[in-house]
């Protein structure tokens, strides 16, 4: 398939006349049958209404772009199962162009719940069973002498853990440090307290 420049958006006037007078149906079915230059007058004739439809939908205008590039896509492939009787080229476009749209705003969203749910899960699971028996001994005047013992990392990891609430992720993005470290200084430094506080298990 000739690989088409990306999406500029609408074009001023609306949909652009049929390709050299023959009409889309008939253009269709030649794409159906692997023809790449009807697939090229298919594209220029359809192609800014697909866009227009999908970045009303999806709104944001990459995102909108990769979109209608998919439904361009589909409409090579799926050339074959394209019915006249069942409506225009441009109709089924379009119909093809809304399907995508809605998709993809859905999947962004479906996205954003399950960052959003792994989230609250990482703020009620304690981190371990370790940390748990110091949550239950944070007398302050013992506890700020040893975590004066912890490194620099672990103090701060911990600090922010406790007194600040935040989860292994923003521990790691807050002192930009990969996150398995995170996770092992964080362990490391709570078993320390631990033990400079008695706690025994």
């Amino acid at each position: 398939m000739r690989p088409r420049p990306a999406f500029d958006g609408p074009e001023p006037g609306g949909r652009r006349p049929e390709p050299g007078g023959k009409r889309l149906e008939d253009v269709m079915e030649a794409v159906s049958r692997g023809d790449k230059d009807a697939f090229s007058l298919i594209y220029d004739a359809v192609s800014s209404t697909v866009f227009g439809i999908v970045v009303k939908v999806v709104r944001d205008r990459a995102q909108s772009e990769e979109v209608a590039q998919e439904v361009m896509i589909d409409l090579w492939r799926q050339a074959a199962r394209y019915r006249p009787e069942q409506g225009s080229v441009m109709t089924w476009a379009a119909t093809i162009a809304h399907r995508r749209a809605v998709d993809r705003v859905r999947s962004a969203q479906a996205a954003a719940n399950r960052d959003q749910a792994g989230a609250i899960r990482d703020r009620q699971t304690s981190f371990d069973e370790v940390s748990e028996q110091v949550e239950t001994r944070l007398e302050s005047e013992q506890v700020r002498r040893c975590m004066a013992a912890l490194t620099e990392l672990q103090r701060q990891a911990v600090t922010l853990a406790y007194y600040r609430g935040l989860t292994y992720r923003e521990v790691a993005e807050s002192l930009q440090a990969p996150l398995p470290t995170i996770k092992t200084r964080m362990r490391d430094g709570l078993i320390r307290l631990r033990d400079c506080m008695g706690v025994t298990t």
